[in-house]
Parts: structure tokens; sequence; C-alpha cells
């Protein structure tokens, strides 16, 4: 075998390699979503924290993931787009909440299913919500005492 046949052979060998690596790499990929999405929006007044690509997650399971995160200009509220599976069926009284893993970890928006049995369609809007919990905030005002008395004592 010379040499130019060899460095064809070797090619084409890579070559297939790669090619079955990206056919891989897109059907792992396109499993995630096996059987559609579909997408809702949350309204909250602070979204912070909560990043593009964080998980939502209903009784600690992952059922989906944040999408676009915006700022609605009229009400000056944030938007925040959720991409869920289309088998996950929720009502118009859901609860969207901002939830931290530990202490100081990563956001995720956790939902309480409601039970109204009237069924959200893709594209409404979540309008329960809980934005996260502060902890700076909280611990400046405890730390320059800052946290009121309401007690009535004086």
């Amino acid at each position: 075998m010379n040499s130019k046949q060899l460095e064809l052979t070797v090619g084409a060998f890579i070559l297939l390699g790669l090619a079955a690596i990206l056919f891989l790499a897109l059907q792992v990929g396109s499993n995630r979503w096996a059987g559609g999405h579909y997408t809702l929006s949350a309204r909250f007044l602070d979204a912070g924290g909560l990043n593009e690509g964080s998980s939502v997650r209903i009784a600690g399971v992952k059922v989906g993931t944040v999408g676009a995160i915006t700022l609605n200009k009229e009400q000056m509220v944030a938007m925040v787009e959720l991409k869920l599976p289309t088998d996950l069926v929720l009502d118009d009284d859901t609860i969207a909440s901002i939830k931290t893993t530990g202490l100081i970890g990563d956001k995720f928006l956790s939902l309480n299913p409601g039970g109204s049995g009237l069924q959200l369609e893709p594209g409404e809007v979540i309008v329960d919500t809980e934005s996260a919990v502060d902890i700076e905030s909280l611990i400046s005002r405890f730390a320059f005492g800052s946290i009121e008395d309401d007690s009535g004592d004086n």
C-alpha cells in the first residue's frame, strides 16, 4: 500500500468518525424534547439571579428549562419564558416561584401546579408568582438594625 492510499484511507476513517460523533450529538440533543415542547410565560416583579437555561422543576424533578428573560416595559415586570414538554398539563392557578439550591446556590424555577381544572394554553402567562428572597438584603438589614419591631412596644 503506497502512502497516498494510506493517507486517503486514514482521512476517510477520520471523516467517518467525526460524522458518527456529530450524528450521536444531534440524536442526544433532540431526545431532550422528545415528543415536542411548548412555552408559557411567568410574570415576576424581580427575576434576579434566574438565568436562561435554568431548570424548571415540579416537586424537585426537572421538567423543563427557562428560556428568554425580558423586561415588559409597559408594566415594568420581568417576563420569564418556560419551555415545557407537551405532555405536562398545568392549570391556570399554577404558582411559579424562584428558589435557590442551598443557601447561595443556583436559582431555579419551581412550579406548584394548581387544581382549577382550567388548563393553561401555550403562550399564556402565569400570574401567581413569588420572587426569590434576597438573602444579602436581609442580612444587611439585620446587621445594620433596620429591621423594625412590629410588636408596638416603645
